[in-house]
């Protein structure tokens, strides 16, 4: 979704993720042989795992915009970020999204008939939001009749606003803002033909993307994520939440022995994530009437050690960690880094695509 344009063409971005414990920033060049990583920053705040109201912003806690854009501008200072044109992506939870299907229409009729559905779909006043559609595909009807398939995204206007505020005051220039799912769907699903769901597993939240060809088709999202996991192990095992975050790191699910209950520990809470997964799975193959092929996982939560094969087993289906950096030139020092990093940057690098692919 497009807020305004540039009166420039930049051969620069930022990308820029505001979760819901981090911020991230990705700096990309755009030569005549690659798009290049230029540089990148990331700041993480840990007072979540003391107190659960302690976070940038969450599906219930407004995003506090002078605190926001204060650690932004200490994130571009650190990392020495040059560029001021910025991409942004919003949470999950930022937004509202559906599907719309309309008959067979001239292509005038389209938005006069989305106006209405859209009254229709949206559970907030009209007036209170900033509304953008795209079709993604289309179908057949029992009695025939062909479907044209939209996807249809709504974002408070407070929220946009939040954003602008935020980055205006960090010295950006918000050029465009989009939900995470979009950013998501650029990077992972490009030239991918079939349906994947993406696991994006953050501190504080867990979203749900389904995309394919780069197209993002379906969007949810969960509050169980990577801090209920170590609050289970604070709890169960008498850690602080500090020690029980360093130790979820350091094993994950591949604790033998003596370790063995720190799996056991999670692994409920691993179930609800996958529970909602299958929910979205299930509705979106409901709605489309495709299966989804492959899942794809993102965000910090993706690096618990042995997360991979044990989704893979619980979905059967492959489960493998996304590699946003595929995508990008970048230089060698940084090779050992971008295992773990991939992840954590995937929604960033998404977004910072947004104006050259």
């Amino acid at each position: 979704m497009s807020l305004f344009s540039s009166l420039f063409k930049s051969n620069d971005y930022l990308g820029v993720e505001i979760g819901t414990t981090t911020i991230k920033v990705i700096e990309i060049e755009r030569t005549e042989r690659q798009t290049r990583l230029k540089n990148y920053g990331i700041l993480e705040t840990y007072g979540y795992l003391e107190r659960f109201n302690n976070a940038l912003q969450t599906s219930s806690l407004r995003a506090m915009e002078s605190e926001i854009s204060a650690y932004l501008g200490v994130v571009l200072q650190q990392a020495k970020i040059k560029t001021r044109v910025a991409i942004a992506a919003l949470p999950a939870f930022s937004g509202f999204t559906t599907l719309v299907e309309l008959p067979e229409l001239d292509p005038e009729e389209v938005d006069q008939a989305m106006h209405f559905q859209i009254k229709q779909y949206l559970p907030m006043p009209l007036s209170t939001v900033r509304t953008d559609y795209f079709k993604v595909g289309e179908r057949t009807d029992e009695a025939g009749n062909k479907l044209h398939q939209f996807f249809l995204t709504a974002i408070p206007i407070g929220q946009i606003e939040r954003y602008q505020k935020i980055f205006k005051e960090a010295g950006l220039e918000l050029k465009a803002l989009e939900l995470e799912g979009m950013s998501l769907a650029r990077i992972f699903t490009a030239g991918i033909k079939d349906a994947q769901l993406i696991i994006d597993i953050g501190a504080r939240s867990t979203s749900f993307s389904v995309a394919q060809e780069g197209i993002l088709k379906f969007q949810s999202q969960t509050d169980f994520a990577g801090s209920s996991l170590t609050q289970a192990l604070a709890s169960g095992m008498n850690f602080s939440p500090k020690r029980a975050e360093e130790i979820k790191k350091q094993k994950g699910l591949l604790g033998a022995g003596g370790e063995y209950e720190l799996s056991t520990l999670m692994i409920p809470l691993l179930d609800v994530i996958i529970n909602e997964a299958n929910r979205a799975r299930e509705n979106f193959e409901r709605v489309y009437r495709q299966q989804i092929r492959g899942i794809i996982l993102a965000g910090g939560g993706s690096n618990l050690p042995g997360i991979e094969d044990y989704f893979t087993k619980q979905f059967n289906i492959k489960c493998v960690k996304g590699d946003p950096f595929a995508h990008l030139g970048f230089p060698k020092e940084i090779l050992t880094l971008t295992k773990d990093l991939a992840p954590v940057f995937a929604v960033a690098i998404g977004a910072s695509l947004k104006e050259i692919q």
